[in-house]
C-alpha cells in the first residue's frame, strides 16, 4: 500500500536520476530534438521545471497555470536557455514542489485540489503525478532512458491509471481489454461491447503503457484489428 509521501520520495529519486543524466550532456545537445514532436530537450526541461511551481500553485489553492497560453509562454522561452540554467531550474523548483509535499500533514492529503481545465483530485494525488511526469519526460529526453528502463512498480501503476483514464472515454470508441503477458488484464475504452466481445490488446505492460501514453504507436502488442487511435495527453 502506497502513500503520498512514499511517492513524493519516488519523484524526488526519479528528478535526481534525470539530472545527473541530463548534466552529462553537452551544452548543444540541449537545443536537439527530443522525442516529442516539435519540441528540443530544452523544452522538456522547461516544461517539468514550469510543471513543478504549477504543482506548488495547486497545494497553495492558486491556479495551476496563469493561462494556457502562460503556460506555453513559459515553456518557449525557458527553452532557450543554456543547458546549466535549464538544470538548475529543473533542481530548485522541483526542491520547492519536495518542501511543499514535505510540509502537508495527513489531513492535508485528502483535501481536494483543481488542476488544469477543472479537473478536481485529491491531494494525495499529486505525488504520484509528479513521478509521471518526470519518468516518462526522462524518456522523451532521448538519452538513453528508455521506456524499458522504467521502474516495474511505476510501470504497474501507470497502466492502471491510463486503463482508468480512459475507460468510458468518448473519443475510444471500441471496448478494449488490456492483458498483459503475465495474464493481468484491464478495462478500458467503450463501456458497451461489440458482438464479439472487447478488442485484446496484448503484450509487455511495458508495451502497453508505452502505448496508452503516447510515446509508441503500439509496437510489440497484438490485437485481432487494428489499434484504435487514442486521445493526446
Amino acid at each position: 500500500m502506497t502513500t503520498p509521501a512514499h511517492d513524493a520520495e519516488l519523484a524526488r529519486t526519479a528528478t535526481g536520476q534525470l539530472l545527473s543524466a541530463t548534466v552529462k550532456l553537452d551544452p548543444p545537445e540541449v537545443t536537439e530534438p527530443s522525442q516529442l514532436p516539435g519540441w528540443t530537450r530544452g523544452h522538456v526541461l522547461a516544461h517539468l521545471a514550469r510543471n513543478a511551481d504549477a504543482l506548488v500553485n495547486v497545494l497553495a489553492g492558486e491556479p495551476m497555470y496563469a493561462s494556457a497560453q502562460a503556460r506555453d509562454a513559459d515553456i518557449e522561452e525557458g527553452a532557450r536557455r543554456s543547458l546549466d540554467e535549464l538544470v538548475d531550474d529543473v533542481r530548485v523548483s522541483s526542491s520547492r514542489l519536495e518542501s511543499a509535499f514535505a510540509a502537508l500533514g495527513d489531513e492535508d492529503w485528502n483535501r481536494t485540489v483543481t488542476l488544469r481545465n477543472g479537473v478536481t483530485d485529491l491531494a494525495s494525488s499529486l505525488p504520484f503525478r509528479r513521478w509521471i511526469e518526470v519518468e516518462l519526460h526522462h524518456v522523451d529526453l532521448g538519452i538513453g532512458y528508455t521506456l524499458q528502463d522504467l521502474p516495474g512498480t511505476f510501470v504497474d501503476r501507470e497502466l492502471t491509471t491510463m486503463a482508468r483514464r480512459f475507460f468510458a472515454h468518448p473519443d475510444i470508441p471500441v471496448a478494449l481489454e488490456l492483458r498483459a503477458e503475465d495474464g493481468r488484464t484491464w478495462r478500458t475504452g467503450a463501456k458497451t461491447e461489440g458482438p464479439e466481445g472487447p478488442l485484446v490488446v496484448a503484450g509487455s505492460s511495458v508495451a502497453l503503457v508505452g502505448w496508452l501514453t503516447g510515446r509508441t504507436t503500439g509496437s510489440g502488442l497484438s490485437a485481432r484489428g487494428p489499434l484504435p487511435a487514442l486521445p493526446s495527453l
